[in-house]
């Protein structure tokens, strides 16, 4: 789920890039230095799992696994996914520069709302609470990038309202496979150690750590 130079106009280009300084410079507040190796390992494991394409007519699909960014760094999910994005482009020609601002929306933007979403698991009244939210997450995070993705096409023009439909839909199943991953991460994190998830309180963390 990447888009490439040279297929948004202009002002969709310098949107992007707005928006991406604005929304960066917003969560670096709020990420404490000590977060950053937690950050580094999980920009790594995005970095790695969107390289795997399945070809899918005139696009492609991937795990993005933004979402269980999301769940795990917080508000340090966006600029991880922008250093991921800006490795992909310079190391494998994966989307483009120019299209970086872009791409780290369509990607960052839903990380921070499955941040949110897990962060609500406290009001579930579920066994498993972690686990349902974690699935509406991943999910989530999936069907927002897709939207995204299909409204930065739009902009481009009528030649590319079909690739967008389609990528849309199939994008689809793949909400599926990431909420399922999401869901099983977090059951797994809840279990061993849970105080690195996000969506957990500072108040909790200070409780698990005594």
């Amino acid at each position: 789920m990447h888009i490439a130079d040279g297929v948004l106009p202009l002002s969709s280009v310098a949107a992007g890039w707005v928006g991406t300084v604005v929304v960066t410079g917003l969560t670096l507040r709020k990420v404490p230095s000590e977060e950053l190796p937690r950050a580094a390992v999980m920009t790594a494991g995005f970095f790695v799992a969107s390289l795997i394409h399945i070809p899918l007519g005139p696009t492609s699909v991937h795990l993005i696994l933004n979402g269980l960014v999301g769940i795990v760094l917080g508000w340090a999910a966006f600029p991880a996914i922008l250093v991921g994005l800006v490795l992909q482009a310079l190391l494998f020609q994966h989307g483009g520069l120019l299209t970086l601002g872009a791409n780290a929306l369509m990607l960052g933007l839903p990380a921070l709302a499955a941040y949110k979403i897990f962060g609500m698991r406290r009001f579930l009244k579920f066994r498993h609470p972690e686990a349902v939210a974690g699935f509406l997450a991943g999910s989530a995070s999936v069907l927002l990038s897709g939207i995204i993705l299909a409204l930065w096409l739009y902009s481009a023009g009528s030649e590319f309202w079909t690739i967008a439909k389609l990528a849309l839909v199939a994008h689809l199943p793949l909400m599926v496979l990431e909420g399922l991953v999401a869901a099983a991460a977090a059951i797994f994190l809840v279990k061993v150690k849970p105080e690195i998830l996000g969506g957990t309180t500072r108040a909790a963390k200070e409780k698990l750590a005594d």
